[in-house]
């Protein structure tokens, strides 16, 4: 395994970051650390990092711990954070160039970058004219520059805007194909995590909630098709039926969610039980079931809440 974490915890003062997670990641493989705001991805990502040390655990990097293989280990990780400073008054290609410096890469190596990120047209432009978008490219690219055997983005694509949140998928996608480099991902973007990753963790209140890949957490005994639906009035403190699987009402939005193992036989269930209560639909939308409704009905919550 390229990263193993085993049995890792963190505090800060009063706040339990990370409660016992076991991590391992192939390499080659893209995983997915998929969670809302304040689950401890980014603690765990630190940890991993380098950055935090565990209170607890142990974390081995492409089998070696931190402590006395420092310089080894940072020259075969790649980061990109949330958010990225750079030199506003440098040109995208001179920053690359600087970056590229301290790995001993030539000008060359910044070249190919700068291509793969698509930042060619941009190469004379000061940072401080680029979009948001642009700049997470920059970023990703200098990532890139060291040849990593291990990509590390916390967050890369959010608030970004759906195209250029493309565009970073689209320049992984490329990564994907033509190295063997690992990726861990942060993010809250459950359609993120099912475009790009091979396995996905999904994480709440500093624990692993489940795992899998998305086929197997998908497709699991947790319901297929999912069920989406509003009713007339204003409704509170419903009392749902049991025998309806993963039903869940939010009563700040005023809308529902039930998931369905057999579509037939749990309609039937469903609308019969509504019918009961006394409750008129006004809207209903029948989906394949995603990883924020797995969240869902794990937790009650929405991953963007």
């Amino acid at each position: 395994m390229i990263i193993e974490a085993k049995n890792v915890y963190k505090s800060f003062k009063t706040v339990q970051a990370v409660k016992g997670i076991s991590i391992s990641i192939a390499e080659g493989q893209f995983v997915a650390l998929l969670g809302p705001n304040g689950a401890g991805k980014t603690t765990m990502v630190e940890m991993i990092e380098g950055i935090q040390k565990p209170d607890k655990g142990e974390i081995l990097i492409n089998g070696k711990k931190w402590k006395g293989n420092e310089d080894e280990l940072h020259h075969i990780i790649g980061l990109s954070l949330q958010e990225t400073y750079f030199i506003d008054k440098l040109t995208v290609m001179e920053t690359l160039c600087l970056f590229a410096s301290f790995y001993e890469e030539k000008k060359e190596r910044a070249a190919e970058v700068m291509n793969l990120t698509g930042l060619d047209e941009k190469k004379k432009s000061y940072v401080v004219n680029l979009s948001g978008g642009q700049r997470q490219r920059l970023a990703l690219g200098i990532a890139l520059l060291n040849h990593p055997k291990i990509l590390i983005l916390d967050e890369p694509t959010t608030g970004l805007d759906p195209n250029a949140r493309r565009e970073i998928w689209n320049i992984l996608y490329e990564l994907k194909k033509k190295s063997n480099t690992s990726l861990l991902l942060t993010t809250h973007y459950m359609e993120e995590a099912e475009q790009l990753c091979d396995y996905v963790i999904i994480m709440d209140n500093g624990c692993i909630l489940k795992e899998g890949t998305v086929s197997q957490l998908l497709n699991n005994n947790d319901g297929r098709k999912a069920i989406e639906f509003t009713l007339d009035g204003i409704h509170n403190n419903i009392s749902f039926d049991t025998s309806l699987p993963g039903i869940f009402w939010d009563e700040a939005h005023q809308k529902g969610f039930v998931q369905l193992n057999e579509m037939e036989k749990d309609l039937k269930t469903f609308l019969s039980f509504l019918e009961r209560k006394n409750l008129h639909i006004k809207n209903l939308e029948c989906r394949r079931k995603t990883l924020d409704d797995l969240f869902t009905s794990l937790t009650g919550r929405h991953l963007h809440e």
